[in-house]
């Protein structure tokens, strides 16, 4: 039940995602770096794919996917139709992966480390949905100051 609700939240929240990257009448100005930001939306965009890509996706339902954090900063103008097609596929795989995830599997040990500490599994999906709409809010930010 508790995963059913943080896919909700997930779903709701990635639509945002998807709703914002398409409100950019430029799709050029999803890389704009301007003033003290330091990372552009298409950036952050490619973050957050790889982020729960990993962490949900191959952590929690061994799709396989390898992650090349380094490669979510550094690859620029990547379309908006790539990005919100890869949105589409991290909404499918929340969809395969968390309803499998029954309360006390919430209350296991996540199987990776965060931060070099142990944390239960529920603790890492709060902290994933908290860290998907900081950048999520970095980029609605981004696009109100450049529109």
């Amino acid at each position: 039940m508790i995963a059913e609700i943080i896919l909700e939240k997930f779903i709701r929240d990635l639509g945002q995602l998807k709703e914002e990257l398409s409100l950019y009448k430029n799709e050029s100005d999803l890389w704009v770096i301007k003033g003290d930001i330091k990372n552009a939306p298409g950036n952050l965009a490619l973050h957050l794919i790889g982020n729960l890509k990993h962490f949900i996706g191959a952590t929690l339902g061994n799709t396989g996917y390898v992650r090349q954090r380094d490669k979510e900063f550094s690859d620029k103008n990547v379309s908006k139709a790539v990005l919100l097609s890869e949105i589409d596929e991290v909404i499918a795989t929340m969809k395969k992966v968390l309803p499998t995830l029954k309360d006390e599997d919430l209350a296991k040990t996540f199987p990776l480390e965060f931060l070099g500490k142990k944390v239960l599994t529920i603790e890492m999906l709060i902290q994933l949905y908290g860290h998907f709409n900081y950048h999520l809010g970095q980029i609605n930010y981004h696009r109100r100051l450049i529109h």
